[in-house]
């Protein structure tokens, strides 16, 4: 199994930054990946950011892209996402996630979850 732990979550004002991190222990794939997804009160889930293991490329959502930068670390079998520019619309519970099968979007694709961290954005 993999378990996936998140932290770095907090309430900050507009305009400020925060990095999460996930650190996953336990049996990897070579060819996996793992990524961000968001989810405010009465919304559903949404894609934030993807890696894929092998070779760090990244995937964004539009919402995110160029505010947001997620990045690996072999070392620790970590990933984190540093969120630049927060606004009112990123504040939700964000949890990561793990593919066995490298780049995707989709939730559903996703075998592994952690337990999410609270962003809190306000003026």
């Amino acid at each position: 199994q993999v378990p996936l732990v998140e932290s770095g979550g907090g309430s900050v004002q507009v305009g400020d930054s925060l990095r999460l991190s996930c650190v996953a222990s336990g049996r990897t794939f070579p060819n996996w990946g793992m990524g961000w997804f968001r989810q405010a009160p009465g919304k559903e889930r949404e894609f934030v950011a993807h890696i894929n293991w092998d070779d760090g490329s990244a995937y964004y959502a539009d919402l995110v892209k160029g505010r947001f930068t997620i990045s690996r670390d072999n070392t620790k079998i970590a990933v984190y996402l540093q969120m630049n520019s927060l606004n009112s619309e990123d504040t939700a519970v964000y949890y990561c996630a793990a593919s066995r099968t490298g780049r995707s979007g989709i939730a559903g694709a996703y075998n592994y979850w952690g337990q999410g961290t609270q962003v809190t954005v306000s003026s």
